[in-house]
């Protein structure tokens, strides 16, 4: 029952949202098949050692696999008005103001970068706001330099763009003017380049990951005035909902500086 659901995940999910179902799944095995009900489930969420964060994820993956499991999709012609999962409550979240960085953060942390490589890195991560994976896999052919353009492959195996600034332009060509051996743009996995900002954010004491340079994207441009649909679309989300998520700590004082009163 598990491998099948996971199968049907499969296609449009990376390796990693693969990964997170099959961890909460393990973990929530007791609450996993036919004859569960919605009070079994909810007894277990309750039960859980585990932060309302936590609680919720494992509340996403078993609403995930229930909806399958009562879908037609399934196979096993449950009737969907029986899924236990419509009798659970999810657990309730607070709304985190989680870290973004400020535009002088940024330029310090390039200043702190021990190579060019690093730099271009940081730099390219902030311009463009790309995911770990999409800015690990790019090829050099993928580089649009006229129009400052990145052809990546997105979350679901969709193609898209990522854009780039003159600094990032910049420090791109210094460091492929240091590095022609192949095709690839760096010399370094996700693994190596995830090392390498941990070390520069405990050497500058800055929130230094590849979702703090996303969420710092987002929240500079919405701090600049660019529209939420625009911001989602550079950013290659697929939903506003998920752009309002990541510009959080974007203050009402940020928003007042494009105010005009509508009768002035």
């Amino acid at each position: 029952m598990l491998n099948s659901f996971i199968k049907s995940r499969r296609e449009g999910l990376s390796s990693h949202s693969i990964a997170f179902y099959n961890g909460y799944l393990s973990h929530a095995i007791s609450v996993v098949g036919v004859s569960i009900t919605g009070q079994d489930i909810a007894h277990f969420l309750v039960n859980l050692e585990c932060s309302n964060g936590g609680k919720h994820a494992y509340y996403r993956v078993l609403r995930a696999f229930y909806n399958w499991l009562y879908s037609r999709k399934s196979g096993y012609n449950l009737d969907s008005q029986d899924n236990p999962i419509l009798a659970v409550d999810a657990p309730k979240v607070g709304k985190r103001v989680l870290p973004s960085l400020t535009q002088e953060q940024l330029d310090l942390l390039i200043d702190q970068a021990e190579c060019d490589r690093d730099k271009a890195i940081i730099s390219l991560f902030a311009d463009s706001g790309l995911r770990l994976s999409e800015l690990a896999n790019i090829n050099r052919n993928n580089i649009e330099w006229q129009t400052r353009l990145i052809k990546v492959i997105c979350k679901g195996n969709k193609e898209g763009y990522a854009p780039f600034g003159e600094r990032t332009e910049r420090l791109l060509k210094e460091w492929l003017s240091q590095y022609q051996a192949t095709d690839r743009l760096w010399d370094i996995s996700e693994w190596g380049i995830c090392w390498m900002l941990r070390k520069l954010g405990a050497k500058t004491g800055l929130h230094c990951n590849a979702h703090t340079f996303r969420r710092t994207f987002a929240s500079i441009l919405s701090k600049r005035g660019v529209d939420s649909l625009h911001i989602m679309r550079l950013g290659r989300w697929e939903s506003i909902q998920m752009v309002e998520r990541y510009t959080r700590s974007v203050s009402f004082h940020d928003s007042l500086k494009f105010y005009k009163a509508p009768l002035s």
